[in-house]
């Protein structure tokens, strides 16, 4: 295994030299349902003391938002029957019979179908109705094949302020999109959670700080707002 590097005081200068405006920011959740999130029904689930942080925080983060009238948006994600399990690395999994979640059981064949308790968002997440819900993603990248680029244009917006999970995943993929597409990302380290196991959950928040966007805590990311 290749030894790890040292960046911490890039990472350090470029968090000092984040400014946000909240003219040009938002809020965005990823994924932040009952099949990721709650332990008792969850088909892939993040670790129970780790939705309840994930959870708790996201609502902080959102509180914060609206305090500096900042959009919300919200991202889901459904599969249809045809999509259910049927990628190659999943249905290899599933022969296997192997699971997702490191010391918990992961069915995919059963992940946040539409209509399903698993697709619906977590009970305690401050969902309202004033917020824009995209509901259209079907892979990691919210941006692939969903309306979230046309809105954010249209709203003169291009920067994110990202929760959700899972962290080696939908978040890290949505803030791949982001990069590709010419936005800034944020990720909130208080607000996003991976079912793959903390080690990957560390890695995409190294991944993306090293190379993609800045990864602030709450109380970090007030500040930069207050500023």
């Amino acid at each position: 295994m290749a030894p790890l590097l040292d960046r911490s005081s890039m990472i350090t200068r470029m968090r000092d030299a984040l400014r946000l405006e909240a003219e040009r920011t938002i809020v965005l959740t990823i994924d932040c349902q009952r099949g990721n999130l709650e332990p008792a029904l969850a088909s892939l689930p993040v670790p129970a003391p780790e939705c309840a942080r994930v959870i708790a925080g996201t609502n902080r983060l959102l509180a914060l938002g609206r305090r500096h009238a900042l959009p919300i948006v919200h991202l889901t994600t459904v599969f249809e029957a045809c999509l259910l399990g049927t990628h190659p690395f999943e249905k290899a999994m599933l022969d296997l019979k192997e699971s997702f979640s490191p010391g918990q059981t992961s069915d995919f064949k059963r992940h946040k179908s539409p209509g399903s308790k698993e697709a619906e968002f977590v009970d305690d997440l401050d969902v309202r109705p004033e917020d824009l819900i995209v509901d259209g993603k079907r892979t990691f990248d919210g941006f692939e094949g969903t309306p979230l680029d046309r809105l954010l244009r249209a709203m003169g917006r291009d920067t994110l302020l990202i929760a959700g999970c899972n962290t080696n995943t939908c978040v890290l993929s949505t803030t791949f999109g982001a990069y590709n597409r010419g936005y800034r990302a944020v990720v909130i380290s208080d607000c996003v959670a991976s079912a793959y196991g903390e080690d990957l959950h560390a890695f995409a928040l190294s991944n993306i700080q090293r190379r993609l966007g800045w990864v602030l805590d709450l109380g970090e990311l007030e500040d930069k707002l207050a500023a």
